[in-house]
Protein backbone atom coordinates (compact mmCIF):
# COMPACT_ATOMS: atom_id res chain seq x y z
CA UNK A 1 0.00 0.00 0.00
CA UNK A 2 1.38 3.82 -1.07
CA UNK A 3 0.57 6.28 0.57
CA UNK A 4 -2.65 8.06 0.19
CA UNK A 5 -2.93 11.96 -0.48
CA UNK A 6 -6.50 13.27 -1.33
CA UNK A 7 -8.49 16.67 -1.76
CA UNK A 8 -11.67 18.06 -2.16
CA UNK A 9 -12.44 20.16 -5.31
CA UNK A 10 -15.15 22.53 -6.57
CA UNK A 11 -16.22 22.17 -10.19
CA UNK A 12 -15.90 25.61 -11.57
CA UNK A 13 -17.72 26.94 -14.98
CA UNK A 14 -14.51 26.48 -16.91
CA UNK A 15 -14.06 22.75 -16.64
CA UNK A 16 -17.76 21.62 -17.38
CA UNK A 17 -19.46 20.88 -21.09
CA UNK A 18 -22.64 21.84 -22.10
CA UNK A 19 -25.04 19.54 -20.28
CA UNK A 20 -22.64 20.58 -16.85
CA UNK A 21 -20.69 17.46 -16.81
CA UNK A 22 -17.08 18.28 -16.26
CA UNK A 23 -14.70 17.64 -19.32
CA UNK A 24 -13.09 14.35 -18.63
CA UNK A 25 -9.43 16.06 -20.22
CA UNK A 26 -9.80 18.48 -17.88
CA UNK A 27 -10.39 16.63 -14.62
CA UNK A 28 -7.45 13.94 -15.82
CA UNK A 29 -5.24 16.90 -16.55
CA UNK A 30 -6.70 18.17 -12.41
CA UNK A 31 -5.72 14.69 -11.28
CA UNK A 32 -2.22 15.23 -11.87
CA UNK A 33 -1.86 18.28 -10.65
CA UNK A 34 -3.24 16.42 -7.31
CA UNK A 35 -0.36 14.12 -8.04
CA UNK A 36 1.98 16.43 -8.27
CA UNK A 37 0.79 18.55 -4.63
CA UNK A 38 1.76 14.61 -3.44
CA UNK A 39 5.02 14.66 -4.84
CA UNK A 40 5.94 18.09 -3.77
CA UNK A 41 5.37 17.23 0.29
CA UNK A 42 6.88 14.27 -0.21
CA UNK A 43 10.04 16.09 -1.43
CA UNK A 44 9.84 14.73 -5.15
CA UNK A 45 8.75 17.61 -6.71
CA UNK A 46 8.93 17.43 -11.24
CA UNK A 47 11.73 20.39 -10.30
CA UNK A 48 13.56 17.66 -7.89
CA UNK A 49 13.47 14.85 -10.07
CA UNK A 50 15.27 16.92 -12.93
CA UNK A 51 17.62 19.13 -11.30
CA UNK A 52 18.49 16.30 -8.87
CA UNK A 53 18.21 13.25 -11.79
CA UNK A 54 18.13 14.68 -15.01
CA UNK A 55 14.73 12.69 -15.43
CA UNK A 56 11.14 13.88 -16.04
CA UNK A 57 7.68 11.53 -15.43
CA UNK A 58 5.67 10.83 -18.66
CA UNK A 59 2.76 8.71 -18.84
CA UNK A 60 2.45 5.86 -21.11
CA UNK A 61 -1.16 4.88 -20.38
CA UNK A 62 -4.58 5.35 -18.66
CA UNK A 63 -7.18 3.21 -18.10
CA UNK A 64 -10.07 4.78 -16.53
CA UNK A 65 -14.19 3.81 -15.82
CA UNK A 66 -16.68 6.26 -15.35
CA UNK A 67 -19.68 5.36 -13.14
CA UNK A 68 -20.61 8.99 -13.02
CA UNK A 69 -19.17 12.75 -14.36
CA UNK A 70 -19.05 15.08 -11.66
CA UNK A 71 -21.08 18.05 -12.61
CA UNK A 72 -20.70 22.13 -12.21
CA UNK A 73 -20.52 23.57 -8.53
CA UNK A 74 -19.97 19.87 -7.60
CA UNK A 75 -17.68 18.98 -4.94
CA UNK A 76 -15.70 16.11 -5.33
CA UNK A 77 -12.66 14.50 -3.34
CA UNK A 78 -9.70 13.12 -5.49
CA UNK A 79 -7.63 10.12 -3.91
CA UNK A 80 -4.20 9.34 -5.36
CA UNK A 81 -2.14 6.51 -4.52
CA UNK A 82 1.21 5.68 -5.99
CA UNK A 83 0.53 1.68 -6.03
CA UNK A 84 3.57 0.13 -7.06
CA UNK A 85 6.16 0.27 -9.11
CA UNK A 86 8.67 -2.47 -11.61
CA UNK A 87 12.46 -1.66 -13.49
CA UNK A 88 10.89 0.35 -15.82
CA UNK A 89 6.95 1.56 -14.97
CA UNK A 90 5.46 3.17 -12.03
CA UNK A 91 1.57 2.70 -11.28
CA UNK A 92 -0.88 5.20 -9.49
CA UNK A 93 -4.31 5.11 -9.19
CA UNK A 94 -7.13 8.28 -8.89
CA UNK A 95 -10.80 7.67 -7.39
CA UNK A 96 -12.51 10.64 -7.66
CA UNK A 97 -16.13 10.50 -4.82
CA UNK A 98 -18.98 12.72 -4.37
CA UNK A 99 -20.07 14.05 -1.32
CA UNK A 100 -21.52 11.17 -0.24
CA UNK A 101 -18.65 9.01 -0.64
CA UNK A 102 -19.66 7.63 -4.08
CA UNK A 103 -17.18 6.70 -6.35
CA UNK A 104 -17.01 8.25 -9.51
CA UNK A 105 -14.31 7.64 -11.66
CA UNK A 106 -11.29 4.68 -10.87
CA UNK A 107 -8.44 5.90 -13.02
CA UNK A 108 -5.24 3.78 -13.51
CA UNK A 109 -2.23 5.75 -14.53
CA UNK A 110 1.07 4.32 -16.08
CA UNK A 111 4.01 6.27 -15.71
CA UNK A 112 7.81 6.06 -16.79
CA UNK A 113 10.79 7.92 -16.05
CA UNK A 114 12.64 9.62 -19.42
CA UNK A 115 15.96 11.42 -19.94
CA UNK A 116 15.53 14.85 -20.56
CA UNK A 117 18.03 15.19 -22.63
CA UNK A 118 17.59 12.15 -24.99
CA UNK A 119 14.09 11.44 -24.24
CA UNK A 120 14.43 7.48 -23.45
CA UNK A 121 13.16 6.17 -21.09
CA UNK A 122 14.97 5.24 -18.06
CA UNK A 123 14.83 2.62 -15.27
CA UNK A 124 12.93 3.71 -12.22
CA UNK A 125 15.40 4.84 -9.14
CA UNK A 126 14.14 3.67 -5.81
CA UNK A 127 15.36 6.80 -4.35
CA UNK A 128 13.00 8.96 -6.28
CA UNK A 129 9.77 6.66 -5.38
CA UNK A 130 10.56 4.87 -2.10
CA UNK A 131 8.85 7.70 -0.14
CA UNK A 132 5.96 6.72 -1.58
CA UNK A 133 5.94 3.99 -0.02
CA UNK A 134 4.78 1.43 -3.43
CA UNK A 135 5.24 -2.09 -3.39
CA UNK A 136 7.82 -2.93 -5.95
CA UNK A 137 7.29 -5.79 -8.05
CA UNK A 138 8.95 -7.50 -10.40
CA UNK A 139 6.17 -8.43 -13.31
CA UNK A 140 5.64 -5.65 -15.39
CA UNK A 141 1.94 -5.09 -15.87
CA UNK A 142 1.13 -4.09 -19.49
CA UNK A 143 -1.92 -2.22 -20.69
CA UNK A 144 -4.09 -3.80 -23.73
CA UNK A 145 -2.61 -3.58 -26.88
CA UNK A 146 -4.00 -1.25 -29.86
CA UNK A 147 -3.84 -2.12 -33.58
CA UNK A 148 -3.66 0.65 -36.05
CA UNK A 149 -6.64 1.69 -37.23
CA UNK A 150 -8.51 1.13 -40.73
CA UNK A 151 -10.38 3.13 -42.70
CA UNK A 152 -10.95 5.82 -40.47
CA UNK A 153 -11.71 9.06 -40.63
CA UNK A 154 -9.54 11.65 -40.58
CA UNK A 155 -9.52 15.34 -39.41
CA UNK A 156 -6.44 17.45 -39.22
CA UNK A 157 -5.58 19.77 -36.76
CA UNK A 158 -3.02 22.12 -36.84
CA UNK A 159 -0.95 22.31 -33.12
CA UNK A 160 -0.85 25.41 -31.33
CA UNK A 161 1.38 27.61 -29.24
CA UNK A 162 -1.34 27.04 -26.02
CA UNK A 163 -0.85 23.04 -26.89
CA UNK A 164 2.19 23.07 -25.50
CA UNK A 165 3.55 22.58 -22.11
CA UNK A 166 6.52 23.60 -20.50
CA UNK A 167 8.27 20.10 -21.07
CA UNK A 168 8.19 22.09 -25.05
CA UNK A 169 5.44 18.99 -26.58
CA UNK A 170 1.93 18.78 -26.58
CA UNK A 171 -0.12 18.71 -23.09
CA UNK A 172 -1.70 15.14 -22.87
CA UNK A 173 -4.74 16.22 -22.24
CA UNK A 174 -4.60 17.79 -26.04
CA UNK A 175 -3.88 14.28 -27.45
CA UNK A 176 -7.75 13.57 -26.29
CA UNK A 177 -9.66 17.05 -26.67
CA UNK A 178 -8.54 16.24 -30.44
CA UNK A 179 -9.81 12.46 -30.12
CA UNK A 180 -13.30 14.05 -28.53
CA UNK A 181 -13.36 16.97 -31.63
CA UNK A 182 -13.66 14.66 -34.09
CA UNK A 183 -16.47 12.72 -32.98
CA UNK A 184 -19.26 16.21 -33.59
CA UNK A 185 -21.29 18.42 -31.10
CA UNK A 186 -24.30 15.87 -31.61
CA UNK A 187 -22.74 13.04 -30.76
CA UNK A 188 -20.49 14.22 -27.65
CA UNK A 189 -23.67 16.08 -26.41
CA UNK A 190 -26.37 13.36 -26.27
CA UNK A 191 -23.11 10.77 -24.34
CA UNK A 192 -20.60 10.51 -21.69
CA UNK A 193 -17.95 8.07 -21.84
CA UNK A 194 -18.24 4.88 -20.05
CA UNK A 195 -14.63 3.68 -20.40
CA UNK A 196 -11.25 4.54 -21.50
CA UNK A 197 -8.26 3.39 -22.42
CA UNK A 198 -5.84 5.98 -23.74
CA UNK A 199 -1.91 5.17 -25.07
CA UNK A 200 0.61 7.29 -25.42
CA UNK A 201 3.19 6.16 -27.91
CA UNK A 202 5.21 9.12 -29.38
CA UNK A 203 5.48 13.08 -28.59
CA UNK A 204 4.14 15.95 -30.99
CA UNK A 205 6.23 18.69 -31.27
CA UNK A 206 5.62 22.42 -31.90
CA UNK A 207 4.48 23.90 -35.00
CA UNK A 208 3.53 20.70 -37.30
CA UNK A 209 -0.47 19.26 -37.84
CA UNK A 210 -1.57 15.78 -36.74
CA UNK A 211 -4.46 13.79 -37.95
CA UNK A 212 -7.12 12.58 -35.50
CA UNK A 213 -8.77 9.43 -37.00
CA UNK A 214 -11.90 7.66 -35.85
CA UNK A 215 -13.31 4.58 -36.50
CA UNK A 216 -16.53 3.99 -35.10
CA UNK A 217 -18.66 0.88 -34.19
CA UNK A 218 -21.87 1.27 -32.53
CA UNK A 219 -21.40 3.06 -28.93
CA UNK A 220 -17.31 2.40 -28.93
CA UNK A 221 -15.18 4.36 -30.93
CA UNK A 222 -11.33 3.99 -31.85
CA UNK A 223 -9.19 6.53 -32.15
CA UNK A 224 -5.47 7.39 -33.08
CA UNK A 225 -3.34 10.65 -33.51
CA UNK A 226 -0.90 10.36 -36.27
CA UNK A 227 2.18 13.03 -37.51
CA UNK A 228 4.86 12.10 -39.76
CA UNK A 229 3.63 8.87 -40.58
CA UNK A 230 4.20 7.70 -37.26
CA UNK A 231 1.19 6.54 -34.48
CA UNK A 232 1.17 9.70 -31.37
CA UNK A 233 -1.50 7.90 -29.27
CA UNK A 234 -4.29 5.64 -29.37
CA UNK A 235 -7.58 5.27 -27.53
CA UNK A 236 -10.94 2.86 -27.59
CA UNK A 237 -13.97 4.95 -25.78
CA UNK A 238 -16.94 3.39 -24.70
CA UNK A 239 -19.88 5.62 -24.50
CA UNK A 240 -23.15 5.40 -22.36
CA UNK A 241 -26.57 7.77 -24.33
CA UNK A 242 -26.66 10.07 -21.32
CA UNK A 243 -30.05 9.57 -20.36
CA UNK A 244 -28.65 6.11 -19.22
CA UNK A 245 -26.50 7.46 -16.45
Amino acid sequence: MGHIYKEDFLIPFDMVDVNHNIKLPKLLSYCLFVSGKQSHLLGRSDEYVLEQFGLVWIITDYEVTIHRLPQFTETITIETEAISYNKFFCYRVFRVYDAAGELLLDILTYFALMDANTRKVSPVLPEIVDVYGSAFVKKIQRAPKMLPLENAEQTTYHVRYFDIDMNGHVNNSIYLDWMYDVLGYEFLSQHRPAKLQLKYSREVSPGGDISSNVVKDGLTTYHDITSEGQINAQAVIEWLPLEEK
